[in-house]
């Protein structure tokens, strides 16, 4: 009989990411920088989010980029974004092309690539905040944070987020998977130990209970991370937040008393699977 913790391993296998899946996506890097150097003007473009920290989910996950550009960061984010996004349509005219803040997403058919223009600080990055006007940024050392507390606990972070972000996109959560990989990690960075079943429901409901506020950068050096952009969608979350975690407690409950099935039918509900 399979138990919860082979049921969750089994939802991590089959929902993380294969080497070659973003290779396409992947390999637009190239022209996407080019245009946007030769036009605008480009210091660096490297890969961030998901991909990077290695919690990336198949079928979902998009490969982003951060592109710190040259020249005075404007009054308005809008003014970059605009300019990034009509250099980008018009290099590729047969692709859409749309500004999802703080990105510009291009919708190519090998996959998603959403590139994250910005202006270097003198520690980190200057984006659009999701909500309003500017917001800093350094997802160099996010990734570092994220790869320290995920190697304090043998590669438990990366499991327990991909686990979370899959919920959000099986139940279509309308939440920051930014949010919900950096509460993660920041929940298990004060633990000592990783259990499956217990970590899953304490990291749901400390968001829950935190009633999916904005959050410190755990780095120290960054603006808050917002875990919504707009007031509906954060009610909208917590509705289904609220499910997520009388799901979890069920479920290790469950397998608490010995009923292995009985707590993995209230994973399969969690995750929509």
């Amino acid at each position: 009989m399979t138990t919860v913790v082979q049921w969750l391993d089994e939802l991590n296998r089959y929902y993380t990411p294969s080497a070659a899946q973003f290779d396409g996506a992947r390999s637009h890097k190239a022209a996407i920088e080019s245009r946007l150097d030769f036009y605008i003007g480009v210091w660096e473009m490297f890969e961030i989010g998901s991909l990077r920290h290695g919690t990336g989910i198949w079928l979902y996950s998009d490969a982003d980029y951060l592109a710190s550009l040259k020249g005075i960061r404007p009054d308005s984010p809008w003014t970059m974004l605009n300019s990034v996004k009509k250099q980008l349509q018009i290099r590729f005219p047969n692709t859409k092309v749309v500004i999802r803040r703080p990105a510009v997403v291009c919708k190519f058919s090998e996959g998603d690539v959403e590139v994250v223009p910005g202006y270097a600080a003198s520690i980190g990055y200057w984006i659009a905040n999701p909500a309003d006007g500017w917001m800093l940024t350094h997802p160099k050392e996010h990734n570092k944070y994220v790869t320290d507390v995920n190697s304090k606990h043998r590669g438990a972070v990366k499991k327990l987020a991909r686990q979370v972000k899959i919920w959000k996109y099986r139940r279509n959560v309308p939440v920051s998977s930014c949010y919900l990989e950096m509460r993660t990690t920041k929940y298990m960075d004060g633990e000592t130990t990783y259990l499956p079943l217990w970590d899953l429901y304490l990291t749901l409901k400390k968001m829950r209970d935190t009633e999916l506020s904005a959050m410190n950068d755990p780095t120290g050096l960054g603006s808050r991370f917002g875990s919504c952009s707009s007031e509906a969608n954060r009610l909208d979350s917590m509705s289904k937040i609220n499910t997520a975690v009388n799901r979890a407690l069920k479920a290790k409950d469950y397998a608490a008393d010995g009923y292995e099935s009985l707590a993995i039918e209230q994973l399969e509900l969690l995750f929509n699977i």
